[in-house]
């Protein structure tokens, strides 16, 4: 179905009016329908659920809306192989397969993404051990602006693989996706204020000893939250009431939250004193449940959001320069800085292509006078060091600039143009990134 609409996407930092949409209600639809744009000389963007703060996906002439497409098409529980339909939201496939007595291996802390949109951006969690989200599949279906439909997997077009997984939306519309799960396991998780150097004294200990630890810094202090989560079986699962679930979560996460941002927003000399409110605001706690229950949290303030990946070793001597940075400035920061890590993988544009990578994920509330000044200061320390942007974050760079950072961005660039030489699936943001 067809029909003229706008679009805005989550943060509400880009907006279009009078595209077209497309709703396809199978897979089977899309392909013929990206031959007829090609034929037409339109241009098409996919869309998830527009949970990227860039451009990346944003129409200039037709939308591709999957939400639709949804559905499970197979789980077999013995080898752990699910494929699902490209437009499934991480949130619904958490549930989808913990009925099945499956798991995600790996999560990141936001489950409103389509599981096509977060593996094309590279979305990921935190581990040491773990990469993103795209390092679980193990084959993916493309439709093609030919009007042909491709299947990739490491036995199957694997150099359209080694690239599609954190494609960009650039090569072909993802139509479906096979992950690899595992049964379900649950979380303890560990979650503590601290103070700043002390985190950073033993953090490197801390990554080594613990699954999946991540910290947030509250600008304008020297206090942070970490959390610090362990992998343990489904027995005897300690999960928290549901009251005090929905008071840490949803009340002060995100009620106080965004009353805290929104009394900045308004009057932006309380935001430094309300930093110091919001980093005592949460309390230790300790708590175990179902993996996704842990790993995923909701998040209803919006914000902006720039996150830089740099090399391991060097990470913590970034997010160093980065307070020195703030604590030097003029700035009000009111929303944390995220800090993670996660394994090197073998994906040409992921952002941990070839080396352990450390996160540092930087947030201003949407329409910050600080957000230019405060993002620029992160790029510039992170570029330093090889740092490369999450490709569904605010970032300045372009074509030139991100081929010196990932030795094997030609890779994309070749199929790119073997699949899609007329950019049927082109917006003014890839010619941005990818040269035109």
């Amino acid at each position: 179905m067809s029909t003229s609409q706008a679009w805005t996407n989550w943060a509400g930092n880009q907006r279009v009016e009078g595209i077209e949409v497309l709703t396809p209600r199978t897979t089977a639809e899309i392909a013929p329908f990206l031959a007829s744009c090609a034929a037409a000389g339109r241009r098409v963007r996919p869309i998830g659920s527009g949970h990227s703060f860039t451009a990346i996906g944003r129409p200039d002439d037709v939308q591709l809306r999957l939400d639709r497409l949804d559905r499970v098409l197979h789980a077999d529980a013995g080898t752990g192989l699910v494929t699902v339909e490209a437009g499934i939201r991480l949130g619904a496939l958490n549930r989808a397969l913990d009925a099945l007595g499956l798991a995600m291996t790996n999560l990141g802390d936001i489950d409103a993404q389509s599981i096509s949109g977060a593996i094309s951006t590279g979305t990921h969690g935190t581990g040491a051990r773990f990469g993103g989200i795209a390092t679980q599949v193990r084959a993916l279906e493309l439709a093609l602006p030919d009007g042909t439909t491709l299947t990739c997997s490491p036995s199957e077009n694997p150099d359209v693989y080694a690239a599609a997984r954190v494609g960009l939306g650039a090569l072909g519309v993802i139509t479906t996706v096979t992950l690899q799960t595992e049964p379900a396991f649950g979380i303890r998780a560990r979650e503590a204020g601290g103070a700043l150097d002390e985190v950073l004294d033993r953090f490197d200990d801390d990554v080594a000893g613990t699954d999946h630890v991540e910290f947030y810094w509250f600008p304008h202090t020297r206090k942070v939250l970490t959390k610090h989560n362990t992998r343990v079986p489904l027995d005897d699962l300690e999960p928290l009431s549901r009251r005090r679930a929905w008071w840490d979560d949803d009340f002060l996460s995100n009620t106080v939250f965004g009353g805290v941002v929104g009394a900045g927003r308004r009057v932006p000399a309380l935001v430094r004193p309300l930093a110091r409110v919001s980093a005592s605001a949460l309390g230790d706690r300790e708590f175990s449940d179902r993996s996704h229950r842990v790993f995923t949290s909701p998040r209803r303030v919006r914000f902006e959001e720039m996150e830089y990946a740099v090399p391991r070793e060097h990470g913590l001597d970034v997010l160093r320069e980065l307070v020195g940075a703030v604590e030097r400035s003029r700035w009000r920061i009111a929303v944390p800085v995220e800090v993670r890590v996660a394994a090197a993988d073998d994906i040409a544009v992921s952002t941990a292509e070839g080396r352990d990578s450390l996160y540092v994920a930087v947030h201003t509330a949407v329409g910050s006078p600080d957000r230019e000044a405060y993002f620029a200061t992160l790029e510039a320390i992170a570029g330093d060091v090889g740092g490369r942007p999450h490709w569904g974050k605010l970032h300045g760079l372009g074509a030139a600039d991100l081929r010196e950072r990932y030795p094997r961005f030609g890779e994309l660039l070749a199929l790119r143009d073997r699949l899609d030489p007329q950019r049927v699936l082109g917006n003014d943001h890839l010619a941005h990134v990818l040269g035109a």
